[in-house]
């Protein structure tokens, strides 16, 4: 069971965004789950994605699954329907009594149901009528009993989003502050016009922290083209074939991976998740990536470039953001890919942030497959890990840090232990070396002369088990 927060009862998060404290909780392992809305234009990788999604369901308290349109999907255009969902749900409800073997917080099939709602759909960007889906997300953002975030995921368009705020802010407009603060955006790109045309004048002077990815085209339809060969692996037909879609139940079974004479792929190869990292970034593996988006996990990094919005690094010497739309004309990357450079070092650079986790990824999702199919003892479950100190540390040049930490394996596999410096998540601009101790879970480093930078250590567990799983835990230091 991947995540290591939610294994320590009454463990204390302590979540900062930037210099913004986003919340602070004592909370038992159930509620530091974070809390999701997923809205989907029901795109063949968004069907994908969903199936991933459902496997990792445990993972989360979700709060809304719901159908919205995109400048791609909408009513007569290419539309997959409004119960496109329904095949997938289906299949999860069979084997829900299986996945309950291997972590019983799986919601139960109904539950998911009653939150499996349509949203705004007859037209890209529509945002006039009020929906089930968007009266959803109006209910859970007004909703006074929980004040943790909400993390809201547009993997289409925005406009089912757009409606929502827009009904706060004309029947509450004195909450309009109150509810921005627990808003948590993840666009996958902007396929529609309504955060520009909408969301953003309206709503900006709140502080809405959103995140609009380009860096998923890691994930996307070519990755042929740009993920390194290495990584490739975990996609080819071969590795997709035995590990997700034979003999892994009727969940796995609808993954749409490549068919026959598909150009350029063979039978089985992984054909598209783009929309896959907005729910990547909250799962709770140890990185703390939602803690802040520059500092980088397995739903990407990001930099803020204006207002409390958060972009792809872009590493062109002089270049200059759009200040308006980040999508598929404007997004660097889908720029440098329409050049079609062979072998093109900048791109591959570009979308590190993302597929330098692929193998743990996948890994990651071969094992969840297995437990749609084995009983606990049949497949393999994520180490655990537990820090000795403070994730959260203030330290002084020249002092040397001791890092410590106890990690378990649920199925007693031999367990391999790496801290390593993320040097392109925080600030020093000197090299950290770190020094192997005696016992193989201890390390230490030496604090360079860089006063005010950030340092950030990450621990790499990584069992021996069938498929191998990897757990993480970040220490954060700051240089005084």
């Amino acid at each position: 069971m991947n995540g290591i927060a939610p294994y320590f009862p009454f463990l204390i998060l302590l979540v900062f965004w930037g210099t913004t404290p986003l919340a602070v909780f004592a909370q038992n392992m159930d509620s530091v789950r974070p809390r999701v809305i997923v809205t989907s234009d029901g795109e063949i990788d968004d069907e994908c994605s969903l199936v991933r999604f459902l496997l990792y369901a445990n993972e989360f308290d979700i709060e809304g699954l719901i159908t919205s349109s995109s400048q791609y999907h909408a009513h007569g255009h290419r539309w997959a329907g409004d119960d496109w969902m329904q095949p997938y749900l289906e299949a999860y409800a069979k084997v829900y009594p299986n996945l309950v073997k291997h972590d019983p917080r799986y919601p139960a099939p109904e539950f998911l149901q009653k939150r499996t709602l349509l949203g705004n759909v007859t037209a890209e960007g529509e945002m006039e009528e009020v929906t089930a889906g968007s009266a959803r997300i109006v209910e859970v953002l007004l909703d006074k009993s929980d004040p943790r975030p909400i993390w809201i995921q547009a993997w289409g368009g925005t406009n089912t989003i757009a409606r929502a705020l827009k009904t706060i802010a004309e029947e509450h407009p004195d909450r309009m502050a109150e509810v921005a603060k627990k808003i948590r955006l993840y666009l996958i790109w902007e396929q529609d016009d309504t955060y520009q045309n909408y969301i953003r004048p309206h709503w900006q002077e709140y502080g809405i922290q959103t995140i609009i990815s380009d860096q998923f085209i890691a994930l996307f339809y070519k990755w042929k083209q740009y993920v390194p060969s290495d990584e490739q692996a975990y996609l080819v037909g071969s590795w997709m074939r035995a590990n997700i879609l034979e003999n892994h139940g009727p969940l796995c079974s609808l993954y749409k991976a490549h068919e026959k004479d598909d150009k350029e792929f063979n039978v089985g190869d992984f054909r598209s998740e783009g929309d896959t990292p907005a729910f990547l970034f909250n799962i709770p593996n140890g990185l703390r990536s939602d803690e802040a988006p520059n500092y980088g996990g397995w739903g990407g990094r990001f930099v803020k470039v204006r207002e409390n919005t958060w972009l792809d690094p872009v590493a062109e010497t002089g270049y200059q953001y759009p200040e308006g739309r980040w999508y598929g004309n404007s997004a660097w990357g889908r720029q440098r890919l329409a050049l079609g450079k062979p072998n093109d070092a900048e791109l591959v650079a570009y979308l590190k942030p993302q597929w330098r986790w692929i193998g743990a990824i996948q890994n990651d999702f071969a094992a969840r497959a297995d437990w749609c199919i084995e009983p606990y003892g049949g497949a393999n479950h994520a180490p655990q890990i537990k820090l000795k100190g403070k994730p959260n540390r203030k330290v002084n040049p020249g002092e040397t840090v001791l890092l410590k930490a106890t990690a378990t394996d649920p199925d007693n596999d031999k367990l391999t232990c790496r801290w390593w410096h993320y040097n392109e998540a925080d600030s020093v601009t000197r090299h950290v070396a770190i020094a192997k101790s005696h016992s193989a879970n201890d390390a230490s480093f030496v604090v360079p002369n860089d006063r005010g930078k950030q340092i950030h250590i990450v621990l790499e567990v990584k069992d021996h088990g069938t498929p191998p799983l990897v757990s993480y835990q970040r220490i954060v230091c700051e240089i005084q």
